[in-house]
């Protein structure tokens, strides 16, 4: 099984900073958004350096139960473990579109957002998910924040109060048709010939981790490339022995114990981890 932890030695291992020119020979890839995608399936996958893409794709099929799509969250999941959320960024503290899904600290199978292939891809009711935030150029990685939802995103039931006000709001005018949806609201028949339709749909973003956390870690402007992690100590703690003692065991990777805000109460304090690695 892989984890974090094996991500981030793999990626402090293997730091493939242009990602186009990297990618691009093995894949014809020629965005930088696909290729965030790959080198974060590839870090977690062990995959960096493999370049037979049969044994790669096996690599995946053995680490990893789901694969998404754009639309739909998750991008990942590993087997019997966390959800992985990739987002791209082309400015260092630009907030981050997550369109009509609200932030999560965790991923639920009971959520109406995800797809029916993800719900089933192994059996599971909750799963910790992981923010992967990639800040690139045209070609290469700038940074990398792998940050767990539950020290940077509230509660569901947070963003779910302001989510069914408004879709109560909608659906209490009269002399409308609504019709099911997972948007806000739907309107069907607005106008009296009753060919226009309404979509309501939420558009959510959430600030960057480099402003959420800039009394925590102090974004580097000189380095060439930088990879953040934060997580919290329990879950630290919860993965494997072997892997914590591979990542305490080398000199480029620095670890810190942390206290960050808890998202649900910011008066109180969190225990956590932070993992950095940088490219001069």
């Amino acid at each position: 099984m892989s984890n974090t932890l094996r991500a981030f030695i793999n990626l402090s291992q293997n730091p493939i900073v242009n990602l186009i020119d990297y990618y691009q020979g093995r894949n014809r890839i020629n965005n930088t958004g696909k290729a965030l995608e790959n080198f974060i399936q590839d870090i977690f996958a062990g995959t960096l350096n493999e370049k037979d893409e049969n044994k790669r794709l096996e690599k995946y099929t053995e680490i990893f139960s789901y694969q998404g799509n754009q639309n739909n969250p998750p991008d990942l999941i590993l087997k019997n473990s966390d959800a992985i959320e990739v987002k791209k960024l082309q400015s260092k503290n630009s907030a981050i579109a997550l369109n009509s899904s609200y932030p999560k600290a965790k991923l639920y199978a009971n959520s109406p957002l995800i797809t029916n292939a993800c719900r089933t891809c192994e059996e599971w009711e909750e799963k910790d998910i992981i923010y992967t935030i990639g800040y690139t150029d045209d070609n290469s990685l700038k940074s990398l924040w792998l940050i767990y939802g539950d020290c940077f995103c509230a509660d569901k039931d947070t963003y779910e109060r302001i989510k069914n006000t408004i879709s109560d709001g909608i659906n209490s005018i009269s002399d409308i048709e609504f019709t099911q949806t997972n948007e806000l609201g739907k309107v069907k028949k607005v106008d009296p010939l009753g060919i226009t339709d309404l979509r309501i749909r939420g558009m959510w973003h959430i600030a960057n981790p480099n402003k959420v956390f800039n009394d925590i870690y102090e974004f580097d402007d000189n380095a060439t490339f930088q990879a953040i992690c934060i997580l919290k100590q329990d879950k630290y703690n919860y993965l494997p022995k072997k892997d914590r003692e591979s990542l305490e065991s080398l000199e480029n990777i620095t670890i810190e114990n942390i206290k960050i805000k808890n998202p649900n109460n910011p008066v109180k304090l969190i225990e956590a981890k932070l993992l950095t690695f940088k490219v001069a």
